[in-house]
């Protein structure tokens, strides 16, 4: 399969890149195993978020006079969690290469996507639970 198109900025050391294709050297597997672990926190961190969204919508009572609350609380978390699974492998990929290239480790989105939309779910939250008390 080629390494090139679509998905070429994903892939470590592949055409598009920004470096002519060249993998650059191999960095010290430290830093390699400290992405990969950084990596899977975030896939853990996404897991948890899905399993969390889908126990709220099929787990949680309903909210007396809010008949769609738990679904506004549920449906974000699973988004956000596939979201976060697709960012973190290419936050993964990107830190790979500048390892790879000796280059700045890039920054980072992820905290800035689970912190706002974190914000957001507290949000909701509050107006649902308002609402439902006030019903």
């Amino acid at each position: 399969m080629s390494r090139s198109g679509r998905w070429a900025g994903l892939l470590p050391g592949a055409a598009g890149t920004g470096h002519d294709g060249d993998d650059g050297s191999e960095p010290d597997p430290r830093f390699t195993f400290a992405n990969e672990r950084t990596f899977l926190a975030w896939s853990r961190t996404a897991l948890a978020l899905v399993v969390a969204g889908l126990g709220i919508v099929q787990l949680l009572p309903p909210f007396p006079g809010v008949p769609v609350g738990r679904h506004l609380l549920g449906v974000p978390l699973i988004v956000l969690g596939a979201v976060l699974a697709v960012v973190a492998y290419s936050e993964w990929a990107r830190n790979q290469r500048a390892l790879r290239h000796g280059d700045p480790l890039p920054k980072s989105v992820m905290p800035w996507i689970l912190a706002a939309t974190i914000a957001g779910m507290a949000v909701i939250s509050a107006v649902i639970l308002l609402i439902s008390a006030i019903r």
